[in-house]
């Protein structure tokens, strides 16, 4: 008889179900999260183990690969998914949560969800750093702003070097402003030169990777978001056309449809990787407002300000860009302007050829670009 097992994992602490082909219960334990102990607690039911499933969490990479090279066939669960579909539980327990997994893997209801090469888990703690940095750099300037209203300085407009300077001059000899300010900038200097190193390795490793030089021939796209784009991506082939790449950043409308009245369409669902959706919008922007050249999916993109309005024009065109670099990945291809847009085909026909008709020879094999 097949068994599944449900794993509700925490960070010292798992919940294990083990179920039967028929839903029957015939194991249940709290165990140390330690992959060793866990395939222990598991070797009972080896043979007939058909899977073990686990939702995705913060530690859900590390577990997964451990788990796989000891011979578990594991995976992993979305979960948003997972999470709806145990709300019906009228208690919530890890020891519920857990036998609420093993229940979805044997009926196959689930979501499975990619788990990223050790590479893009490098590449996005680079980024996720560097966007913290700078997420803290601006908070410290903004309760320096706000802290000198009270007394009727306002800093007003100034640039990120000369924010010191302007801020020195406001308070001038008050003793007691001065040496709060001062304490100010001096963890707002740390986080200027934390940036700024991050910032330099983020652009070495652009410059190492051919695939992020391609990236960047696109109007609009910097070295961070070809950089976030890949490490995000990770692996082009799991996507089985363009239009599922948008879909994964949350760059579709969600749409609410019940019997023959209801049928509603509303925003984009925003679902994916909100960082990746942040860069490709600001890229879409700067092609349709800043780039002054000629370019197919930016001729498509002005008529659809005409007809929609910015927002939802810049929207289809970070979506239309996230398609392109895609299959820019998956076909070893490169940007081209194109000047007339009816010669460009949209690249949700999975082809990958709306602006990127010119092709490349093979990438090379992957490489780690931060040593471990």
């Amino acid at each position: 008889m097949e068994h599944f097992a449900g794993l509700d994992v925490g960070t010292h602490l798992t919940s294990v179900c083990v179920i039967d082909a028929k839903g029957e219960t015939v194991f249940e334990a709290e165990i140390a999260t330690d992959p060793d102990l866990l395939t222990k607690a598991l070797k009972k039911w080896r043979a007939t183990l058909r899977r073990v499933g686990h939702e995705a969490g913060s530690m859900a990479p590390w577990l997964h690969a451990e788990l796989e090279v000891r011979g578990l066939k594991v995976v992993c669960l979305e979960a948003f998914h997972a999470r709806q579909a145990m709300k019906a539980q009228r208690n919530k327990t890890d020891k519920h949560d857990a036998r609420g997994i093993a229940h979805l893997v044997r009926s196959g209801w689930f979501r499975s969800v990619h788990i990223k090469s050790d590479e893009s888990y490098r590449l996005r703690f680079l980024l996720g750093q560097r966007s913290t940095m700078v997420r803290k750099r601006v908070d410290v300037e903004n309760s320096i702003r706000q802290s000198l209203k009270v007394f009727g300085l306002r800093m007003g407009l100034c640039n990120k070097s000369g924010f010191e300077a302007r801020a020195r001059d406001l308070v001038g000899d008050d003793p007691v402003l001065a040496g709060l300010v001062e304490g100010m900038l001096r963890v707002r200097t740390v986080l200027v030169a934390e940036i700024a190193r991050l910032h330099k390795l983020v652009i070495a490793l652009v410059l190492k990777d051919e695939l992020c030089r391609r990236y960047m021939a696109i109007p609009g796209v910097g070295p961070i978001t070809a950089l976030l784009f890949k490490a995000t991506v990770d692996d082009p082939a799991r996507f089985k056309n363009a239009k599922l790449v948008g879909a994964y950043f949350g760059l579709t409308p969600k749409r609410w449809q019940s019997g023959e009245t209801i049928d509603r369409q509303g925003r984009i669902s925003k679902m994916g990787d909100k960082d990746v959706r942040r860069c490709l919008f600001e890229a879409a922007h700067i092609l349709l407002t800043k780039y002054r050249g000629k370019t197919a999916i930016k001729t498509w993109g002005q008529k659809l300000v005409k007809a929609k309005g910015h927002h939802k024009a810049t929207v289809a065109v970070a979506r239309r860009l996230a398609m392109a670099m895609w299959a820019m990945w998956r076909d070893g291809t490169v940007f081209e302007a194109g000047d007339d847009p009816h010669t460009a085909r949209p690249a949700a026909n999975d082809k990958g050829k709306s602006w990127t008709r010119k092709h490349t020879p093979a990438l090379p094999a992957p490489r780690k670009l931060i040593p471990a």
